[in-house]
């Protein structure tokens, strides 16, 4: 069983920054897949970043250029540093820990980010 604690989220103003982090327990992090999703109110869950184990990333159109996903491997966790955030970015932002072989697919509770004046 693994466990994924996210932090960092909070009120920011636009045009600010956030970092959230992601936590995991257990000894499968350096081999599975991490990402970051985003809900925000009335909308559908959506993919914001993706880091690969040979830390290849991918980013979604609306946040490339002004997001940054990173991993430590030494520290079991995943980070999103968010920048020029602005009020579509508020949503709640889950951390998602995936492998293939053997199938794994877990998920944190989520911490919301909140872009406001």
């Amino acid at each position: 069983q693994v466990q994924l604690v996210e932090s960092g989220g909070g009120l920011v103003q636009p045009g600010g920054s956030l970092r959230l982090s992601c936590a995991a327990s257990g000894s499968i992090f350096s081999s599975a897949l991490m990402a970051w999703y985003r809900q925000a109110p009335g909308k559908q869950r959506e993919l914001v970043a993706t880091i690969t184990t040979d830390y290849s990333t991918n980013y979604a159109s609306a946040v490339k250029g002004r997001f940054t996903i990173s991993r430590d491997n030494a520290k079991n966790t995943v980070y999103l540093q968010m920048n020029s955030l602005n009020p579509e970015d508020t949503a709640a932002y889950y951390c998602n820990l995936y492998r293939l072989l053997p199938r794994l697919n877990y998920w944190g509770k989520g911490t919301l980010v909140n872009v406001s004046s």
